[in-house]
């Protein structure tokens, strides 16, 4: 795609390339254009660029947001990680002391079945204490992403995609007109794409105006769908 230092809708015919031709390669002043993201109206990019900072602002606040509240649910971990620790030194205790008294002869085996047994307390408490520290942690885990993610998958359908769709249709507005488009082919979009009450007003009866080339009519749509468009011409 190749961008023109000016544009406008009334290039005489000869002037326009041959097929396959850029429009603008006559005219020297063709270089590579991206995508459009915003308006050339002031008034429409200054509420698109605050709509971006306010986007922007929201995913960030969503993640702090996930990430405070992973860290405060994990914070009840710490029992459960306490109560795995506090088995496991139970038994290994337990089974220290079973251990020296088995040594003492003729009575060692008697005395040491007591603190066997505890030792296998305390490995029953070690696995309830894993068990429930990981359970928070998951519980933890997956409200953080939630307090993320549904602001974020709110934002995609409000923000992101009407942002979206207007990058797409203003990029093949500016490419159509710096192709040297027809000023009837937009008036033809504007009564194809625009809303009725917005066709309305600029004729009663916009699809007669168009059919018998009334040029004040055909101005007035092709203004509207390059305004809505967010291309300037000039």
């Amino acid at each position: 795609m190749c961008t023109c230092a000016r544009y406008s809708l009334h290039a005489p015919r000869r002037d326009r390339p041959s097929p396959g031709e850029p429009a603008c390669a006559r005219r020297g002043a063709c270089k590579a254009d991206g995508v459009k993201m915003y308006s050339d109206y002031a008034p429409h990019r200054t509420r698109q660029i605050i709509a971006d900072l306010t986007a922007a602002a929201i995913v960030i606040a969503s993640i702090v947001g996930g990430v405070a509240v992973f860290s405060a649910v994990s914070e009840l971990a710490r029992f459960g990680r306490q109560m795995r620790d506090a088995g496991t030194g139970f038994g290994a205790s337990m089974t220290e002391v079973g251990a020296r008294l088995g040594d003492v002869p003729l009575i060692g085996q008697g005395i040491r079945a007591p603190f066997d047994a505890a030792s296998g307390a305390g490995s029953t408490l070690q696995s309830a204490g894993q068990g429930q520290e990981e359970l928070v942690l998951r519980a933890a885990a997956a409200l953080g992403v939630g307090v993320a993610i549904v602001p974020i998958l709110v934002l995609l359908l409000v923000w992101l995609v009407p942002r979206l769709r207007f990058a797409v249709r203003a990029t093949r507005t500016r490419s159509l007109v710096r192709s040297g488009v027809d000023l009837d082919l937009l008036a033809l979009r504007a009564l194809s794409t625009q809303r009725m009450d917005a066709i309305a007003a600029v004729d009663p009866d916009a699809v007669s105006a168009w059919r018998r080339r009334d040029p004040v009519a055909m101005r007035r749509l092709a203004d509207l769908e390059l305004r809505s468009s967010g291309i300037r011409v000039g």
